[in-house]
């Protein structure tokens, strides 16, 4: 996952691109409003904003904040860590909130997992990942390279659908999932603003399987041209599907009553 690292660190140095990060984060804020539940101890997962930490203050007693790219969890003062590579204290915290960052790890149920050993009992996951029928666009203008390349290589990193999802966390420990879908539709002048877009969410291929080496000219034109072909000459619409989830660690089971 080291590369995953570096495209972090890479959105960090450039200056990271929030309007999707920051809908999923006030999306959780709101929901986290109408709990009206106080929490003595919160994780926050990705963090391209340092400012985040200081608004779980009014949720949560105590507030620690971890980042699989070094330069975002120095710049919240908080840990890096690999979610699905990762000895998390047990039951260390009754509220998880993880933005933008499980969609990208190798390891997916093992990193639920993770976060589930970490919760105590009756404790709260809350998050936003991508979805696997989000950049349609993009795929599609891929897909055209390839054609003209002769290859046939990923360019997007597989995501989980949001039928998956709730299943999946029931089956890591978790009970009374929810998955709300949120498709928000972006319009680019071109492809390369598309791109740049995603290089400073820290969102570009990841995978051991993909591309080494730059678009040749003659399909790069062509995965242009396609991007161009979807929209209205000027202007193609984009669409990013975000998931938002929750889901809760099980109550503590209460004993049994003696009869007699």
């Amino acid at each position: 996952m080291e590369l995953r690292a570096l495209r972090r660190d890479r959105a960090c140095r450039n200056g990271p691109e929030l309007f999707l990060h920051e809908r999923a984060f006030d999306d959780c804020l709101e929901r986290l409003d109408l709990m009206r539940r106080p929490f003595g101890s919160a994780l926050l997962i990705g963090s391209p904003d340092p400012a985040w930490r200081g608004r779980l203050d009014r949720f949560a007693e105590c507030v620690e904040v971890a980042d699989p790219g070094p330069l975002f969890a120095s710049a919240a003062g908080g840990a890096c860590i690999v979610e699905d590579h990762w000895d998390p204290p047990s039951g260390a915290f009754d509220l998880c909130i993880a933005i933008g960052t499980l969609d990208t790890v190798n390891d997916l149920p093992r990193a639920l997992q993770s976060l589930r050993r970490t919760l105590k009992e009756d404790s709260l996951l809350i998050g936003a990942m991508a979805g696997g029928d989000g950049l349609p666009q993009l795929r599609r203008a891929m897909h055209v390279a390839d054609q003209v390349s002769g290859g046939s290589l990923p360019h997007v990193h597989p995501r989980i659908e949001a039928a998956a999802l709730a299943p999946l966390l029931t089956a890591c420990g978790f009970v009374m999932p929810v998955i709300d879908v949120d498709r928000v539709q972006v319009s680019y002048a071109s492809l390369d603003k598309l791109i740049t877009d995603l290089r400073r969410m820290g969102a570009t291929n990841i995978l051991n399987q993909r591309p080494r080496s730059p678009l040749l000219r003659k399909a790069k034109a062509a995965a242009e041209a396609a991007f161009r072909s979807s929209g209205d000459g000027s202007r193609t619409v984009e669409t990013f599907e975000i998931l938002h989830f929750a889901a809760w660690t099980p109550p503590a089971l209460r004993p049994a009553r003696p009869h007699g």
